[in-house]
């Protein structure tokens, strides 16, 4: 069973190789010059593999670090040194972007190897429901779009799931490492490298909770009663917990490279003066709540055939009237999140190039009243992607939370690409789902991919004001 599960692995990974090469020819022939933000990475990119590393040669517009262009100039160097070939060849618009055709194959493997590591083995057709998820997340099409232009994203995964799968081995230092690579990417990777801390530190807790629990057990100690008890509960243990120096020097001995990794990242805040590099006033940090809500309707959407069924809808209203004074709070609290920290940033309603543009311009403004129509929807969301997750432990459930938002909130734009790594995220750790809605999620994935890239090779339009040729993408 497991040299055919070989086999399978090799036959995905290969043919979406080939169908990746192809429409890497597709997109080459289209796009000959620089397009999006390709105007700011190729030519910073293209300065570096001249070997003009200085920081007057940096472009004060780009707002991440030099992660892409480093790796970029270690991958398509060798090739003037050994191929011979020129840099204007060496360091085109083509051979720029083909490095992240290469991340794209090294995020397909980790994925396999993040779901082997991640789901249980103990049943013969897992060999084939690790197969089609693998490859289900490598079509994901907010990833999988970018993987034939010059964007971070790629090689931002690459190395934060390169990071995760190390930690899930155990080994902390190279995941620190690799947290760092990913954070040389995209400043908000650090959030993920905490993740890794944070998965060690629940592991903890929950063998210090089934403890606690077994112990309640054998004493027949009274149990905390009313709303919202079991989470008093934990945050009870917590709190007792967090007042041991023994258990405490324990998770730092267990986690120290990863606070290492954070206490490099917050030195780079105060020399740098903030997260962003080049140009902040775009990317100023606000408490954008709504953005969890945006999150979980894009999980929901991408995830329907796990996610959406008759029963959960039916088992949701039953467990809204058993538990009226819980969800009256949170719709409350919601609809208040909603009213106070909905943002809209300036891109948003001027480009029109993106998904998002439309997504606002024909849902949310359409009136002021739909933005709290769609609380209930949220809610629901919420809750089918939370009991998604009760195979896992509540502590991991906190720590991913605490990431989601930290991840998501303080982004004042509505951008697609942010929920990139959340969602795989989530999505490696859910049990895995039969296989007749994993060919339904596949399907739908290939349908997406298939009208997105016919629409952007195909649909171009133009502004009055501008002779550039525009497309439309995530």
């Amino acid at each position: 069973m497991a040299q055919l599960e070989g086999y399978y692995f090799s036959a995905a990974l290969s043919c979406t190789f080939l169908v990746s090469c192809l429409l890497f020819s597709a997109f080459s022939r289209a796009l000959r010059e620089p397009y999006m933000d390709e105007i700011f990475h190729l030519p910073q990119a293209q300065r570096y593999c001249e070997g003009r590393f200085s920081l007057s040669q940096w472009d004060p517009m780009i707002t991440t670090l030099p992660g892409l262009y480093l790796v970029s100039v270690g991958v398509v160097k060798p090739a003037n040194w050994i191929l011979g070939w020129s840099e204007h060849i060496v360091c085109s618009i083509g051979m720029l972007r083909f490095v992240n055709l290469l991340f794209s194959v090294g995020n397909f493997y980790l994925l396999y190897l993040l779901f082997r590591k991640i789901q249980p083995r103990n049943k013969a057709s897992s060999s084939i429901q690790r197969i089609l998820s693998t490859l289900t997340l490598a079509l994901f099409p907010t990833l999988y779009f970018f993987n034939f232009l010059y964007y971070t994203e790629p090689g931002s995964v690459f190395f934060t799931l390169f990071a995760y799968l190390m930690c899930l081995y155990g080994n902390h230092r190279t995941s620190a490492l690799l947290g760092f690579c990913g954070f040389m990417f995209r400043q908000t990777n650090i959030i993920w490298a905490a993740f890794c801390a944070g998965h060690i530190i629940a592991q903890k807790f929950s063998e210090a909770w089934k403890t606690e629990l077994q112990k309640k057990k054998e004493e027949r100690l009274p149990s905390i009663k009313g709303p919202f008890s079991e989470l008093r509960r934990v945050l009870q243990f917590l709190l007792v917990y967090s007042m041991s120096f023994k258990n405490l020097s324990m998770l730092f001995l267990l986690t120290w490279p990863y606070i290492l990794l954070l206490v490099a990242f917050f030195v780079f805040v105060i020399v740098n003066g903030g997260i962003v590099i080049g140009d902040r006033s775009s990317h100023e940090a606000c408490f954008h709540f709504p953005q969890l809500f945006y999150f979980f309707s894009f999980t929901v959407f991408f995830s329907f055939p796990h996610l959406l069924s008759p029963t959960k809808v039916k088992t949701f209203f039953s467990l809204i009237w058993k538990r009226r004074v819980q969800f009256s709070v949170i719709m409350l609290v919601s609809v208040f999140l909603v009213w106070k920290f909905t943002y809209v940033h300036k891109y948003l309603l001027a480009d029109n190039r993106h998904y998002t543009f439309y997504v606002w311009k024909r849902v949310f403004q359409r009136h002021e009243v739909v933005k709290y129509l769609l609380v209930p929807a949220y809610m629901f969301a919420g809750w089918t992607i939370a009991d998604s997750l009760k195979s896992k432990s509540i502590f991991w459930n906190l720590m991913f939370l605490v990431c989601l938002v930290t991840s998501t909130v303080p982004q004042k734009l509505l951008e697609f690409r942010y929920f990139i790594l959340p969602y795989i995220i989530y999505r490696l750790n859910i049990p895995l789902p039969p296989i007749s809605r994993l060919v339904c999620e596949l399907g739908c994935y290939t349908v997406v991919n298939f009208l997105t890239f016919y629409i952007f090779l195909n649909k171009t339009f133009q502004w009055p004001d501008n002779q550039d040729v525009q497309r439309f993408m995530w």
